[in-house]
């Protein structure tokens, strides 16, 4: 968490509480489950029976939140021991709490994993003895949590209600589903009004709403939730993306390599993802053999086999694949969400094996071209320096990660990229630098990766000849610059609002006829051919409509370029384009050669730029 979201934690995390008083006051049996800070707000999972809440429940609990600030309750701080706190739930009828409660005496602060530390009345280093639970009161409500709060109701700054969702209770499918209450807060009006238009913008990008009008991508039933269909158009957009990325890796000496989509289970028992990642996998029948198989979830263990195929030498290295290639994760369907998050996962991955001396070198390498790629598709980038935590949830010496963790931070250092740094959020093999974007509307999203992996060739027992004639192991880059395709496109879409720029544009131009008569078809015909054979994606709008109707139909596509061909045209082989407004340079409407405008266009997407020549 950045500083500014630091400073707001106890008030949004006291507005939380806030929302559960007025329900208790609502819904006087509700049960409730956690409550937990987010990004920008807060929420809470409740239970309450046959009442359905929807967005027009929130008038009425907006007033009774309100009241409960206007009284400028105090948060009061209690402890109990663990025992006490089980009998409090019970005589409370608050069975969730019991859980969460009983939970904690079995197993210790090692169940506080899966939930907001805030939302349990203990410390949550692992595997500590739970004794005692603290309490929070303000009024007639007392909630089981470690805070922090506010001093009292009346200091949490503005906030707004938002949405409410069914949520399974600890994410589990097989437990009950609760309601979860969504809020928004900030500091103070004027921030919560800004953030208010950003979602209402948010909105208006939504990339499920522009790749149905834009004609992007699908979903079907048939085929199953999350695994999206790519239509011709949206099909430019994967393929153009994908060989940015390569031929930004091939600069730097990645080869293209290429693995089949499912392997025996084996391959994952021995790189340790069986163990971590197992229900997550989707399982293969052979009808022919007894091998166990599942989907590729991941690429790196099969380079690791490609590697392994021959002895290598400390000269050969560093040896570096890369392949833009799909992959399958069984993920849970209430956390499906169009692009966002799927089953079939595109990843433009990269794997580098190399010596410890050459780890600088390609890191650096990764990080330029990282920045390129973003900085052409016009988005501001920082990085998270993912650390692990003390908890045992990854593999390695902890020497080794040290060391790790140290090498990527002085790259970063190295490249004078803006960090910041996170534990917890490291790969179970690694530490990484994770990429996060800025889209045009300020949101964060975390998007290229770059890890570094000492326990993947351990397991495996690469090896490499080194000069002294001894085996010595080599050390793993694992890094997508995109990361996930889809995801990316998912970002992407919304940055652009669908406006996307001449090289990405599934199409370039449309070629407008004024009228049907045979010259001016034949001349929009041969136009098309000739932009067609320079490489350029192009359509023609022969409809019997009006060129006005037909401009608009244009602009509401985002087409960059529109061609209005008339016998003015035909007479004298000259072009007046019609740009984009958000690509536009000048106001000015220039008459251009066809050669020459056809040229310009080929050039400017060759060059992936986002400004018209014209």
């Amino acid at each position: 968490m950045g500083k500014e979201t630091d400073k707001l934690h106890p008030m949004r995390h006291s507005l939380a509480h806030i929302m559960a008083t007025a329900i208790q006051h609502l819904w006087p049996k509700a049960k409730f489950g956690v409550g937990p800070v987010v990004e920008h707000g807060f929420y809470y999972d409740v239970d309450l029976g046959e009442k359905k809440l929807s967005e027009d429940d929130f008038v009425v609990l907006e007033k009774e939140m309100h009241k409960i600030i206007a009284e400028n309750q105090s948060f009061e701080r209690s402890e109990m021991t663990i025992d006490k706190a089980l009998e409090w739930a019970k005589d409370a009828a608050q069975p969730y709490k019991q859980e969460l409660l009983n939970d904690l005496k079995r197993a210790g602060t090692t169940v506080a994993k899966d939930l907001d530390a805030a939302e349990l009345g203990v410390e949550t280093k692992a595997g500590a003895k739970v004794d005692k639970v603290s309490f929070y009161a303000n009024g007639d409500f007392i909630d089981l949590c470690r805070g922090p709060h506010v001093e009292s109701t009346g200091k949490v700054g503005a906030f707004k209600l938002l949405r409410v969702s069914g949520a399974y209770w600890r994410g589990d499918e097989k437990k009950p589903q609760m309601q979860r209450i969504y809020g928004v807060a900030f500091a103070n009006k004027e921030d919560l009004s800004k953030h208010l238009k950003m979602l209402e913008e948010a909105k208006a990008r939504d990339h499920r709403k522009l790749g149905q009008e834009l004609d992007l991508f699908v979903f079907s039933d048939m085929v199953g939730s999350g695994l999206p269909l790519f239509t011709p158009r949206g099909t430019v957009l994967r393929d153009e993306l994908a060989a940015f990325s390569n031929e930004l890796r091939q600069r730097y000496g990645f080869e293209k390599v290429w693995v089949p989509h499912m392997t025996k289970k084996d391959l994952y028992e021995a790189s340790g993802h069986w163990a971590k990642f197992g229900d997550e996998l989707f399982l293969v029948k052979s009808q022919e053999t007894s091998d166990e198989l599942v989907l590729k979830p991941m690429n790196c263990p099969h380079h690791t086999r490609i590697y392994a195929s021959q002895q290598r030498s400390y000269r050969d290295l560093p040896v570096r694949y890369l392949e833009t290639t799909t992959v399958y994760r069984d993920e849970k369907t209430g956390e499906l969400g169009g692009l966002s998050r799927v089953r079939s996962i595109t990843q433009d991955d990269s794997h580098v094996f190399c010596r410890d001396d050459q780890i600088e070198h390609e890191i650096n390498n990764l990080l330029v071209a990282a920045h390129e790629l973003y900085t052409t598709v016009g988005m501001r980038l920082r990085v998270r320096l993912s650390y692990r935590d003390d908890s045992d949830a990854y593999l390695g010496s902890e020497k080794l990660w040290a060391s790790a963790q140290k090498q990527l931070k002085q790259a970063v250092i190295a490249n004078k990229i803006e960090y910041f740094e996170e534990e917890g959020e490291a790969a179970f093999y690694g530490p990484k630098i994770d990429f996060m974007a800025t889209d045009a509307i300020g949101r964060e999203h975390q998007v290229a990766t770059v890890q570094l992996d000492f326990v993947q060739p351990e397991r495996f027992k690469l090896e490499y000849i080194a000069d002294n004639g001894n085996k010595k192991q080599p050390v793993m880059i694992h890094c997508a610059l995109l990361g996930s395709v889809e995801r990316f496109l998912s970002v992407y879409i919304e940055h652009t609002a669908g406006r996307f720029p001449v090289w990405l544009a599934p199409e370039q131009v449309r070629i407008l006829t004024l009228n049907q008569e045979d010259s001016t078809v034949a001349y929009a015909q041969k136009l098309c051919e000739q932009a067609r054979a320079l490489g350029l994606r192009v359509t023609i709008d022969n409809a019997n409509e009006s060129v006005g109707k037909k401009i608009r139909t244009a602009e509401v596509s985002k087409i960059p370029y529109t061609l209005v061909v008339g016998p003015e045209e035909v007479k004298t082989g000259e072009l007046r384009p019609r740009v984009r407004k958000d690509m536009t340079v000048t106001d000015k409407h220039t008459t251009v050669p066809v050669a020459e405008f056809l040229q310009t266009v080929v050039n400017e997407a060759k060059g992936r730029v986002t400004k018209s020549s014209f």
